[in-house]
């Protein structure tokens, strides 16, 4: 197949490794610094090399920020067959763009990022497919996900959103707060220090990706969850109640013990 890769960043590259040995890959980069470091494909920094190629499967793999632009910006230079895809954690606007377009589409989500996940060991990492899709886009990316080894599940962009809303934004928001008010430790803990590796690594996020997520219509209510626990925590505390805090420890551990199953 060919496959056209738009973005030549982490996930950009990431995906040209992936792809270029079985398929015919070209990558679309407007930065040539970030060429450098491709192999194994084409390399295109004009819409006129797109057009060209006649790719047969898009993937956009730019900032969320420019998925939208990134896709109005090429979809002129596409055969109207050719499916469009994105790999967005983020997909506001996409599936009112999606109908618009004109051309056979798949939307997926990898549950994983360059910043914590061993991308070379992929078995304990999840990838979301929006079944509103292609059929054949969908298979395609099924496949690949599963060669993969990841868990792979399907669900409609409100459902995608909904999921992002309780898995990205509550560790985001309990990123944010961690570190509003950390205070710099000359000799700390094990504890304090894996917190800190994670805030640092959620702080590199794209600062529009964070918006986005914390953004997102679903996020308030679940956001509004933390507080109400904080609530229960603090009175807690202030009152030193054993009891009450023995209660709510195996609450939380029974918590953590039905997600890891």
């Amino acid at each position: 197949m060919k496959i056209l890769i738009m973005g030549a960043g982490k996930m950009g590259s990431f995906f040209i490794d992936l792809l270029s040995f079985e398929h015919e890959v070209a990558v679309y980069e407007k930065d040539a610094k970030r060429l450098r470091f491709t192999y194994n494909c084409y390399r295109f920094q004009t819409l006129d090399e797109v057009r060209d190629f006649k790719p047969e499967l898009v993937i956009n793999a730019v900032t969320v920020k420019y998925t939208l632009s990134a896709f109005k910006e090429v979809l002129p230079y596409l055969p109207d067959d050719c499916i469009i895809s994105d790999i967005a954690s983020v997909k506001t606007g996409l599936k009112d763009f999606y109908e618009q377009s004109g051309h056979p589409f798949v939307s997926t989500h990898p549950m994983f990022g360059p910043t914590f996940a061993n991308l070379n060991q992929l078995s304990e990492e999840n990838a979301i497919i929006i079944s509103e899709g292609d059929y054949m886009g969908r298979i395609f990316f099924r496949d690949l996900y599963h060669k993969l080894d990841l868990n792979i599940y399907e669900y409609t962009f409100k459902e995608h959103d909904e999921t992002v809303a309780y898995s990205l934004s509550i560790p985001f928001v309990s990123t944010f707060v961690f570190a509003a008010v950390m205070k710099h430790q000359d000799a700390p803990g094990t504890t304090f220090k894996r917190h800190m590796r994670i805030a640092k690594g959620v702080l590199n996020e794209d600062d529009y990706l964070l918006q986005e997520i914390l953004f997102n219509p679903y996020t308030s209510g679940q956001v509004s969850q933390i507080r109400s626990e904080l609530k229960e925590l603090i009175e807690i505390i202030d009152n030193k109640d054993a009891k009450s805090f023995k209660t709510y420890l195996n609450k939380i551990r029974n918590n953590v013990k039905e997600d890891i199953k």
